[in-house]
């Protein structure tokens, strides 16, 4: 079974996930890049993020030479921006037409993801979705157990 990890990250806490759990499972990873990037300042990314993913932003992304497409077994990992997916998300979506794969998703966030996880569901729809997770903060927080629970969880969904 191929395996991909396909993520977005902005602070460093979707990547930390993501290549612990390609690294578990010994999956290929793909990082999603916007070719302009939002500014790092720390009130600014929460403006301008936030208002990129309420308008349901599309930014360009830099290319990738992975074929998603031929994989079976694809785990896709955002921070959550306004209750949502981050907007690189968005235009991955748009580009890549995903149908019956299995799919495990996870999130990293500040607070409360909300209803976020019905939307990512919404956006991988002719797909099964195989696991969810989420994570608070990871870095910060309890960066080695969130690694092990992400590992674990991995394992978990591979052996499905």
């Amino acid at each position: 079974m191929k395996k991909l990890i396909v993520f977005y990250s902005f602070d460093g806490n979707t990547k930390l996930i993501a290549e612990n759990i390609a690294d578990e499972i010994g999956a290929d990873l793909l990082e999603l890049k916007p070719v302009k990037e939002i500014t790092r300042n720390n009130f600014m990314k929460i403006f301008a993020g936030g208002k990129q993913a309420m308008t349901k932003a599309e930014p360009e992304l830099l290319p990738f030479s992975i074929k998603p497409e031929d994989y079976d077994l694809i785990f896709i990992g955002t921070p959550v921006w306004a209750w949502t997916y981050a907007p690189a998300l968005r235009t991955f979506f748009k580009q890549v037409k995903l149908v019956n794969k299995k799919i495990a998703l996870f999130c990293c966030h500040g607070g409360r993801p909300r209803n976020f996880f019905e939307k990512f569901e919404e956006a991988v729809t002719g797909n099964t979705i195989v696991g969810k997770i989420e994570f608070k903060d990871p870095i910060r927080n309890q960066q080695d157990r969130d690694v092990q629970i992400a590992r674990d969880w991995a394992k978990l969904i591979i052996g499905i």
